[in-house]
């Protein structure tokens, strides 16, 4: 069943269009990549689908219409985002931070922490004093508090020591195999993509140039649009 579906979808920033024709539909626990070189319009898309820019055409979740809807009503409906740059709240403690996002559902504090046994390690400390990577798995286990339907992690390893970037694309992993969460994963690392993703979405220049399965997403086709 589709859950998130965008089907021609144009956006601005003011008089500067960013997007133009963007389509991509992820359904009912799959795990799909949005994928594409640098300023092609990822995060943008993102944005549009939390409704932090305006956008027009069809932008549906769980078959509402959300094109007209605020982003903490698009949140209430089941969207969590983890957004690039992490930007927890520094001044609150880690427990905070995740009781701030909470609301009812399976995903609390005990899940969280066991997901994430740092977290648990350093409630009390203040976000700010964790490390990078702690404070990504902070920005994940926030979107987590929210018990969402759809997680969407834009750029969640970005920059990160190659430890850390593998427990959470063991996470991700854990997410997809353990939950019924629909996730879509920005992230430039074609290899742990294959790993975890079932679908695949490439803009370029701010529509869509090609969607399939992972498995299709030739090194001929990742090549030519993505530059790996």
């Amino acid at each position: 069943m589709t859950l998130l579906n965008l089907h021609n979808v144009a956006a601005s920033y003011g008089s500067s269009k960013a997007l133009f024709n963007v389509n991509l539909t992820v359904a009912e626990g799959e795990v799909m990549a949005l994928m594409g070189r640098n300023g092609m319009g990822k995060s943008t898309t993102v944005k549009a689908i939390c409704r932090m820019i305006p956008a027009s055409g069809q932008l549906t979740f769980d078959s509402q219409d959300i094109t007209r809807l605020a982003s903490h009503q698009v949140a209430r409906l089941g969207v969590g985002l983890v957004p690039e740059g992490r930007r927890c709240f520094a001044d609150l403690s880690v427990t905070e931070n995740l009781n701030a996002a909470a609301r009812r559902g399976p995903w609390d504090f005990s899940r969280v922490t066991t997901l994430f046994p740092r977290l648990g390690e350093r409630e009390a400390q203040r976000a700010d004093t964790l490390s990078g990577g702690e404070q990504q798995m902070l920005a994940i286990g926030r979107a987590l508090m929210t018990n969402p339907r759809l997680l969407v992690l834009d750029e969640a390893t970005e920059g990160l020591a190659p430890i850390i970037r593998q427990e959470i694309w063991a996470a991700i992993a854990q997410l997809k195999s353990e939950t019924g969460m629909a996730i879509i994963v920005i992230d430039k690392s074609m290899a742990e993509l294959a790993q975890v993703c079932d679908q695949a979405t490439i803009l370029e220049r701010g529509a869509t140039v090609w969607t399939g399965a992972m498995a299709e997403l030739t090194p001929d086709i990742s090549q030519r649009l993505i530059g790996v």
